[in-house]
């Protein structure tokens, strides 16, 4: 038996989180920063409470030892992070959104992330539930569109095992 409530949370976060930035990009010649800024502090605010909180506790009941999907999540955290430094372009939605498809699916699959969590945390749900409902939001900072920062992030990307250009043809 899973520990559903924190999976339930998770995933309804992913799919509002998916809400804000289909709409945010339903256009992508012209996306709305409104919702776009949105979708960034969600999605920043979501992995600080997978990283901060649920994949630590897990690590915990764990013997201290990380879970072995964690180490890939945090690379696939990490590019999707570098992915929202430059300003949105069309590649950029392109590319994030099969990154964060990928990337949900690891997480909410039957033997993925938040099952294997789940079952080491049952006995902390309701504590680790008051803390992923108390988490304070991200602060962002404006986007950095120096050259620099989409190289970072196209890196970042390889460090998670994808490439930018292949994930823009998918």
């Amino acid at each position: 038996m899973t520990n559903q409530p924190i999976r339930e949370f998770f995933t309804e976060d992913h799919r509002r989180l998916e809400r804000i930035f289909e709409k945010s990009t339903q256009d992508l010649s012209n996306i709305d920063m409104k919702l776009y800024a949105e979708f960034r502090v969600g999605i920043l605010t979501h992995i600080k409470m997978e990283e901060k909180i649920f994949f630590l506790a897990a690590q915990k009941s764990n013997q201290n030892t990380p879970l072995p999907l964690a180490s890939q999540l945090r690379l696939e955290h990490g590019a999707i992070t570098a992915l929202l430094v430059p300003s949105p372009t069309k590649e950029i939605a392109i590319v994030l959104k099969e990154l964060l498809e990928i990337h949900d699916e690891k997480e909410e699959r039957t033997d993925g992330m938040y099952e294997a969590s789940e079952s080491l945390t049952q006995k902390e749900t309701n504590e680790i539930l008051a803390q992923l409902q108390s988490v304070t939001l991200v602060p962002v900072h404006t986007h950095n569109d120096a050259p620099i920062a989409l190289e970072a992030a196209k890196r970042a990307l390889i460090r998670a095992g994808y490439k930018f250009e292949e994930l823009l043809m998918d």
